[in-house]
């Protein structure tokens, strides 16, 4: 992302940085050599332990931060915004990460506790700035992200099936390309999964959107093998990962019930690597729906759950990579 350097920016950045517009919460974003790491968000707290705070503190020092961003966004009818901030300022320092700026947003209106001037930061706020009007939004916007969702609902409707997912011609069609794991010819079908993944990726990649109806059921189907699915897994690079997650993310939407959770898997990681929280978690949601014992959706919450830093995730991905190539192709 680009460089923050206001309230201002911080603000504008943060719906970009969790995929939606919070409200009545409590945002951390990590700092590391002045760039913008992870970005997490909890519930508001209310009547939390100073062990909760720290256990904020911790995910953020395992992102390896020397500095973080706090911004407290205060539900109505309350006011202890401050004591909020304060809270996760101690928590903080107590693991030794500086706080570059600390912000309450209530009733509209938003100003920064650090700030000790009062004809900038006045005690009653000043009003947040339209998202769309911000220098943030206009760059991210231009480097190809896309506006965040209003709020968390509207995020997690963009992972729901679409209609053709419960069309039972399209369920026939998926279904055609299940892979046996007692077939004889196992090798073949995962070679041909891997080959057919790499083929509607760079339709992708390319377009934006595949018309390949056919070659999508196939993919679908494929990836009912684990070893499709771990190749699918580690396919991605820098330069093709947008396009990666714009195709798991219309494989989601069409995938027949009892297909899901491969492809949700896969949608939930690349999102969680590329610092998208939360549309990792809407993904990662319906493949435990979909399938409560999926074995790599609960690898995936664990994952989550402990705030592992996304490189980290990344560098495991990498590492398994060559090996599951090797195991298909020889």
């Amino acid at each position: 992302m680009t460089t923050l350097t206001s309230p201002h920016d911080l603000l504008a950045a943060i719906p970009f940085l969790i995929g939606y517009h919070p409200i009545d919460s409590l945002v951390l974003v990590s700092i590391k050599e002045d760039c913008v790491g992870m970005a997490m968000r909890i519930d508001y707290p209310i009547d939390q332990s100073e062990v909760a705070f720290d256990l904020c503190a911790t995910h953020i020092s395992a992102d390896e931060a020397d500095g973080a961003l706090i911004v407290a966004y205060q539900p109505l009818g309350r006011s202890d915004g401050e004591q909020v901030l304060a809270q996760t300022t101690a928590a903080l320092s107590r693991a030794g990460i500086a706080i570059y700026e600390s912000i309450l947003i209530a009733e509209g209106s938003y100003r920064s506790v650090l700030c000790h001037d009062m004809t900038c930061c006045p005690i009653e706020g000043r009003p947040v700035p339209p998202l769309d009007s911000t220098r943030i939004a206009m760059e991210s916007v231009v480097a190809g992200h896309p506006m965040p969702f209003a709020t968390f609902a509207d995020l997690g409707a963009s992972v729901r099936s679409n209609l053709l997912a419960h069309e039972e011609q399209w369920l026939d069609r998926v279904q055609n390309s299940i892979v046996d794991p007692a077939d004889s010819n196992l090798n073949d079908l995962q070679r041909d999964g891997a080959t057919a993944v790499i083929d509607l990726a760079n339709d992708f990649i390319a377009h934006g959107i595949s018309t390949d109806q056919d070659l999508i059921a196939h993919v679908l189907g494929r990836l009912s093998e684990i070893q499709v699915r771990d190749f699918a897994l580690g396919s991605h690079d820098g330069e093709s990962a947008d396009g990666y997650r714009t195709m798991w993310m219309h494989l989601l939407r069409s995938a027949p019930p009892g297909f899901v959770a491969p492809v949700a898997c896969l949608a939930a990681a690349i999102a969680y690597e590329y610092g998208d929280g939360a549309l990792a978690r809407a993904a990662l949601d319906r493949a435990l729906t979909d399938a409560p014992t999926y074995s790599l959706a609960l690898l995936l919450q664990r994952v989550f759950s402990a705030g592992w830093p996304p490189r980290s995730f990344a560098e495991m991905r990498s590492e398994l990579h060559p090996k599951v190539c090797a195991a298909i192709f020889g």
